[in-house]
């Protein structure tokens, strides 16, 4: 298993909207960078994801989330009325991709950036060292230490 992290901003999609979509689950789609288009290739199902809230003070991971379905062609690129059409991007040859995420937990708490900055042990965290990167890979000992500060207990 692998562990991840997806950013997203609140008013766009929130840990909240996952909860209350149809089965806790949405796609992940709409990512136009290639470090994390190839984040998204390297998921599998049931890795798991921590859903951090960016564009917002405090920026936090509010959730954690489940790889249902694996990488597969990101339709919205292929559709030229869509924010995210790419006419370079074709059905046969796709550019981009998406995955198939379900809510698995609100976090107790939340951990902001600032507490995940001051945490020794998470100072080398993607997170910290990417910073903007919207997929990006979680080390198993980084998601615990999330996990533990957020008061988790699973």
């Amino acid at each position: 298993m692998n562990y991840w992290l997806v950013k997203s901003e609140p008013s766009v999609f929130s840990f909240d909207d996952l909860l209350s979509s149809p089965r806790r689950t949405t796609h992940w789609d709409g990512v136009r960078n290639y470090a994390a288009r190839n984040h998204l290739r390297a998921m599998a199902r049931g890795d798991l994801v921590l859903f951090y809230h960016s564009g917002v003070t405090p920026s936090e991971i509010v959730g954690v989330a489940e790889v249902t379905r694996a990488a597969y062609p990101d339709p919205t690129a292929f559709d030229p009325a869509d924010a995210h059409f790419d006419p370079k991007s074709k059905p046969d040859a796709p550019t981009w991709f998406m995955v198939d995420l379900r809510a698995v937990e609100k976090l107790p708490r939340p951990v902001s950036l600032d507490e995940i900055k001051r945490t020794k042990a998470l100072q080398q965290m993607a997170l910290v060292r990417l910073g903007r990167l919207s997929v990006q890979p979680v080390t198993e000992r980084e998601y615990e230490l999330v996990r533990e500060l957020s008061g988790s207990r699973g």
